[in-house]
């Protein structure tokens, strides 16, 4: 099936006929699926926590290739959604191109910044919540030694692996990061075998603690880590439940929360950049019943302290994407 055919049956599955009358939010979702155990469906709680409090509807869709990107865009605005959610930095380029087309509808994206007058940027700082990650794997590691597996080789997961780095040799100087990519195609994204591999690798060059942000590649990174008996480190959706005890936090995007409001305020979508950030708790390390016996109080008080001095400015965790360097390279 050609990626057109795929993308025209999905929308027909969905119920997205042209011609539609109400004007209903919709969500596409990035390669890799709705149910990712990451950051798509971080985005699919948001819309189905605005489903279930506000008893309306939405449309969705599941992206087959990158060749649908626009299909998808062009396809939801002539049926009449609006707002219409975007998750993923991948969709900037193609936004551009679209949103001007479509001047009354409204279009919302998430993780990465489009400067349209119909366009709301949702961006996060997840350096911030990276250098606190890294500082609780300074208190957990026993080895001195800790892990980072990133999917795609882009900026945005640099930002994710410095503020992670910054944070554990603030908090250990003395102690070693290693780090590796799944690879620099989408095909990143969706490879929880090639995890696995890299999760046990790394764990031969002796990391304890290895932090994935990879998408659904890092599900296998999780699994290979609570497998090996080593600690791992979630991200984008809570994933301590994944493997309770053996999941040290999960630094967690409140995706859910920029879905949610978009949906909530509808058409009336406000343009512009919104930014989520420790201070504004849009970017959490999740605490909870899984990870409890972990978390140290020694733990506990070197993040609250890293983070209140995040936020009071004393600490700045330098963000990768400004200018493609790291600090502590």
């Amino acid at each position: 099936m050609t990626p057109m055919k795929a993308l025209m049956a999905s929308a027909t599955a969905l119920g997205l006929l042209a011609g539609a009358a109400a004007a209903e939010p919709a969500l596409i979702f990035d390669l890799g699926g709705k149910f990712d155990k990451s950051f798509n469906e971080a985005a699919h709680t948001g819309a189905q926590r605005w489903k279930e409090e506000t008893g309306g509807s939405y449309k969705e869709l599941e992206m087959q290739s990158e060749a649908q990107r626009e299909q998808a865009l062009r396809r939801l605005a002539e049926t009449g959604a609006n707002p219409i959610v975007m998750t993923g930095f991948a969709f900037g380029e193609v936004l551009n191109t679209v949103a001007p087309d479509y001047p009354d509808t409204k279009f919302v994206l998430i993780d990465m910044a489009v400067d349209q007058p119909n366009v709301q940027s949702n961006v996060f700082n997840e350096g911030e919540g990276s250098y606190l990650a890294g500082v609780m794997a300074a208190q957990a590691s026993e080895s001195g030694t800790v892990g980072f597996i990133g999917g795609m080789d882009v900026p945005l997961i640099h930002k994710f692996e410095c503020g992670y780095r910054q944070g554990f040799l603030a908090a250990r100087p003395d102690g070693k990061v290693i780090v590796n990519y799944t690879g620099t195609t989408p095909a990143a994204w969706n490879d929880p075998v090639k995890g696995g591999e890299l999760a046990k690798a790394q764990q031969s060059q002796g990391a304890d603690v290895i932090y994935a942000a990879a998408g659904g590649t890092g599900i296998g990174v999780l699994q290979a880590a609570a497998d090996m008996d080593i600690l791992s480190i979630g991200v984008d959706s809570n994933q301590n439940h994944l493997h309770p005890g053996k999941v040290l936090t999960s630094v967690v995007k409140r995706v859910d929360n920029a879905v949610f409001d978009a949906f909530t305020v509808g058409e009336n979508v406000e343009p512009g950049t919104k930014v989520w950030d420790v201070r504004s708790d849009g970017v959490i390390l999740a605490m909870d019943d899984n990870n409890a016996p972990l978390v140290t109080p020694e733990m506990t008080q070197a993040v609250e302290e890293a983070k209140a001095k995040i936020i009071s400015g004393e600490i700045e965790v330098h963000d990768y994407m400004t200018d493609n360097t790291c600090p502590v390279d």
